[in-house]
């Protein structure tokens, strides 16, 4: 795995390597709640990352507003060039809660507008934090809320390999499986398609493509290629595949919950 490197010009001056010192030294010795001040300009994004290269431990940095915590990721991103620092915030553009006026006895149905930039964004955290520990998580204070148990999530990823014997059509309900929506001629985000023994992938959560061709029920390359212009990029030995949402359910927990209802 790797490990978290701070790559900067600047280094620790004034307060900055106290500050640092007893910070490392309150996680270590399990403080649960620390503060750092600091006036604006200070160098406390800095001082942060300096103290998450040497505890050497994911973080979730939590803001409270998207703008601040997009702020930090840039930030962190610019610290951490080498690491996983990604951003998680509410993916909702515009949302109005259903509403009941009595006085007009007036029903006001639920909208709601989803960023799809930002769905992708939340689901490369997630799959950043499930494959390693060098991650940063900013933040805004939706994080807080339940997206479903993380070992429900993991069990809808799924590797494939070159070589591998796979009926194409078991890839292809696993895709529908994993909130995938077949589409032969609109290729975005969250879709895919079949063309004779390829099938491409659109994951949600990449700006580029995966081919994946078939011998029969062996899959005999992979490649990644770029959706816009088809250039292949690059060819894999074996890959894994996240989910397009978070809300994938399998079939005994809805069956469950099913009878739970009733």
């Amino acid at each position: 795995m790797s490990r978290f490197k701070l790559v900067s010009d600047f280094k620790p001056t004034g307060d900055q390597p106290q500050a640092i010192e007893k910070l490392v030294k309150g996680i270590k010795e399990g403080y649960r709640f620390q503060t750092l001040l600091g006036v604006t300009g200070s160098g406390k994004t800095f001082t942060m990352a300096a103290v998450i290269e040497q505890v050497q431990r994911p973080t979730l940095v939590i803001s409270h507003n998207k703008t601040l915590a997009a702020q930090l990721c840039a930030e962190f991103r610019r610290f951490f060039p080498e690491n996983a620092v990604e951003y998680f915030v509410s993916y909702y553009d515009y949302y109005q809660p259903e509403a009941y006026i009595p006085e007009t006895d007036t029903y006001i149905e639920k909208e709601a507008d989803i960023n799809e930039e930002i769905e992708k964004l939340r689901i490369s955290a997630t799959r950043s934090v499930l494959e390693r520990r060098d991650v940063i998580v900013t933040a805004s204070v939706s994080c807080i809320y339940g997206i479903g148990p993380p070992d429900e999530f993991y069990k809808f990823v799924f590797f494939l390999k070159r070589g591998q014997e796979v009926p194409r059509d078991w890839v292809l309900r696993r895709l529908v499986e994993m909130q995938y929506e077949r589409n032969d001629y609109e290729f975005t985000r969250g879709r895919f398609r079949v063309r004779g023994d390829t099938l491409e992938i659109f994951p949600i959560y990449e700006d580029v493509a995966l081919r994946i061709e078939f011998w029969g029920d062996e899959i005999d390359r992979i490649a990644i290629f770029d959706p816009v212009t088809g250039e292949i990029l690059k060819e894999e030995r074996e890959i894994a595949i996240y989910p397009a949402k978070h809300f994938v359910t399998s079939r005994e927990r809805l069956e469950a919950a099913i009878a739970d209802i009733e």
